[in-house]
């Protein structure tokens, strides 16, 4: 099914539309169909014991041979082309894996790569369902989880250098509110000098696939919750990794046939249908993001804008010139007068939505300490950066003007409430 159209070598502008998809297979139909079947014929019954032995890890497939289907949970027709179309996007990838959520991506993959008794090194402020997932999970099997405080170069070599029985390295950045970014390419240089190396493995959720290739800078995966900018519309769950081992590809790809968790037919073919749009959505977003948070950084109300231009480290502000081409569509802002501030600015906005989630056509806004990172402790918030009068805004591809006014307006009302507790 996942047939390839001669668009090797083709931008990935083209190649997301030119690859990976045969009409022939589909009656002629100019794009995909869905095929909803949970389970497949076999040409023969030898076509099937191969299809068995080949997903099953029991012999490799030769070079170009791409299994029968055999049953949807293994694999299926809009999943393959999911897959084959969206490589392209992420330079340096080999193949993808799709998954029914971010959480599923993760998860799948870190028990893909780790066993009681080995260790991850892994950077924070870290998104709240990994949080979980390594204080729940991933410790009570007796994994050794180290954290390390994102853009702490350095911190990082350190852990990387100094855990024993060190498997995987999980970096996010940027980091979730306040946009710290960690340098990959020298996590992934110290990693290397590990035998065995660490799989190196990066969330690009925030700046990926448009702004930020965290292959060519070393890492051995990428990883997405694609409900965000990869979906886009805030209207399904979903969730991809990306790689070019070929045994962590049959590794992941086995667990995720185990645990059942691939995306279904028709979010794979909605998600695929909203991959030629990412680079145009994304850069909508991300100049809108600009040129509010660099309207709004004087404003009294604000104790500081945090976004990747407004960088006063200059450690951080090399990091970005180094790795990433735009400073997304994320900001937050910290309010002078913490959680009523803040509330009061989510009760008087008006264009915006007051949601968690991020990275759909529309504009979300959030109080983090309340909401998504509200399981984090006292220290852990401390680390992070997450005061209670921090907001996080998720901009989305509204006119930049009418966004920026509501903003305004809402802080103004902030400033009013404020001011009799300042008498």
């Amino acid at each position: 099914m996942a047939h390839h159209r001669g668009s090797h070598g083709a931008h990935p502008s083209t190649a997301v539309l030119t690859r990976g998809f045969d009409p022939r297979l589909s009656v002629g139909s100019a794009r995909p169909a869905v095929f909803r079947s949970s389970t497949y014929v076999f040409a023969s019954p030898e076509a099937a014991e191969r299809a068995f032995d080949l997903v099953s890890g029991r012999v490799q497939p030769e070079p170009g041979e791409v299994p029968d289907l055999i049953y949807s949970r293994f694999n299926h027709p809009n999943a393959e082309i999911l897959e084959d179309q969206i490589i392209p996007l992420e330079e340096g990838a080999e193949w993808s894996i799709a998954f029914n959520s971010g959480m599923a991506a993760i998860m799948t993959t870190l028990l893909a790569i780790l066993r009681p008794g080995d260790a991850v090194v892994y950077t924070v402020p870290l998104y709240g369902g990994t949080q979980n997932l390594i204080h729940e999970l991933l410790e009570p099997l007796g994994m050794v989880c180290r954290p390390v405080v994102a853009g702490h170069s350095a911190e990082i070599d350190e852990a990387i250098r100094s855990t024993p029985n060190l498997k995987a390295v999980f970096i996010e950045t940027p980091a979730n509110p306040t946009m710290v970014m960690t340098d990959i390419k020298r996590a992934a240089l110290t990693a290397a000098q590990l035998d065995p190396k660490p799989v190196v493995m990066v969330d690009n959720t925030f700046l990926g696939p448009a702004f930020q290739h965290p292959f060519p800078l070393g890492a051995d995966l990428v990883l997405y919750s694609a409900t965000k900018y990869l979906g886009g519309f805030s209207d399904l769950l979903a969730g991809v990794v990306l790689g070019f081992s070929p045994e962590l590809n049959r590794a992941i790809r086995g667990r995720r046939g185990l645990f059942g968790n691939i995306l279904q037919p028709d979010e794979c073919w909605i998600l695929d249908g909203r991959l030629p749009t990412v680079s145009l959505r994304m850069n909508r977003q991300s100049k809108n993001a600009q040129r509010i948070a660099e309207s709004l950084v004087h404003r009294p109300e604000i104790r500081k804008v945090f976004y990747p231009t407004l960088f006063d480290d200059p450690e951080q502000i090399r990091i970005r010139l180094s790795q990433c081409d735009y400073p997304g569509a994320m900001i937050a802002l910290d309010l002078h007068g913490g959680k009523p501030a803040a509330f009061e600015f989510l009760r008087q906005i008006r264009l915006a939505h007051n949601a968690v989630s991020l990275g759909g056509m529309e504009t979300l806004v959030c109080h983090p300490a309340s909401t998504t990172h509200s399981g984090c402790s006292a220290k852990e918030k401390e680390i992070a950066g997450i005061t209670e009068g921090l907001v996080r805004i998720s901009v989305g591809v509204e006119d930049w003007r009418d966004l920026l006014r509501d903003f305004e307006q809402a802080l103004e009302h902030v400033a009013v409430a404020a001011a009799p507790s300042a008498e």
